[in-house]
């Protein structure tokens, strides 16, 4: 078993952390994985990518070369980094994003909906864990809740719990 990821978004979104996060669970899951970025030059706002590979066996080549789930949640995002798809590859795009083809899921709205547009990457991973179905849901907020900043765990758990039921 191999599952190539490809999240994209705009710097700021949480793309790079939610990419670690799944990684990390992936790991703790009893898989190998390995996490990739790239970004540009802009610390907010420039279209950026978090790579995930998950495998029952050694990663030889860390790099998605078609990708079985991309996830874009930002338009210039999607345009930039939307490639490498196959007909068998599952497109999912935050509701803002027109992608043809692509399943358009309210990543956004959810998060407002639960309490504040910064919890998108979240609710994102909750739909995507949900969709991967290799990890169990108590490692991923296990490895949610190691990587956010205190005080925040509640939130974080009721996007991850949210972007779950988006599935």
């Amino acid at each position: 078993m191999r599952k190539e990821i490809r999240i994209c978004g705009f710097g700021g979104q949480g793309v790079i952390l939610a990419g670690v996060i799944l990684g990390e669970a992936a790991v703790k899951a009893g898989y190998w994985a390995v996490q990739t970025q790239s970004y540009g030059p802009e610390s907010r706002g420039g279209a950026t990518r978090s790579e995930v590979l998950i495998s029952d066996e050694a990663i030889d080549y860390p790099r998605v070369t078609q990708a079985d789930f991309l996830v874009a949640l930002s338009q210039p995002a999607f345009d930039k980094y939307g490639g490498n798809v196959t007909e068998k590859s599952q497109v999912v795009v935050d509701s803002l994003v027109v992608a043809e083809g692509a399943k358009a899921l309210p990543f956004a709205k959810t998060a407002e909906a639960v309490g504040h547009q910064i919890v998108t990457n979240i609710v994102m991973l909750g739909y995507l864990s949900a969709l991967l179905d290799i990890i169990p849901p108590e490692t991923i907020e296990e490895t949610v809740l190691a990587n956010i900043p205190k005080g925040t765990e509640e939130l974080n758990l009721k996007a991850l719990r949210a972007g779950r039921e988006l599935l």
